[in-house]
């Protein structure tokens, strides 16, 4: 899902299956992004809204991902469209050579149960 500003993307958010297996074949993981100068202005949450609509019209029953610990908007953004945090993974990611813990987040799709 791609949101656009005067034709240039300020916000995007996308999903992938979470894995191969078929036990979790509804399952499907996210990331989503949005350009600093075009955070607070509600294109996450336009970009986001529209990617839950379509994981449940194509049959997904979970969204999941994962968050860096550190990034408050995000987190906020994600518990504001019903995502709840089920656990932080330590030293999961490495970015420039720092270690980073990530908040792991998941929203059920009732529909789809």
């Amino acid at each position: 899902m791609v949101v656009e500003e005067e034709g240039a993307v300020i916000s995007f958010a996308n999903m992938s299956a979470y894995s191969t297996r078929e036990c979790y074949s509804g399952v499907a993981e996210f990331s989503v992004y949005t350009a600093s100068e075009a955070r607070g202005r509600g294109a996450g949450t336009l970009a986001m809204k529209a990617l839950m609509e379509a994981a449940e019209e194509t049959g997904f029953w979970k969204l999941v991902s994962r968050v860096f610990v550190e990034n408050t908007p995000s987190r906020e953004l994600l518990l504001s469209l019903g995502f709840r945090e089920v656990g932080v993974h330590e030293k999961h990611a490495r970015l420039d050579g720092v270690w980073r813990d990530v908040v792991v987040v998941e929203r059920l799709i009732l529909a789809n149960l």
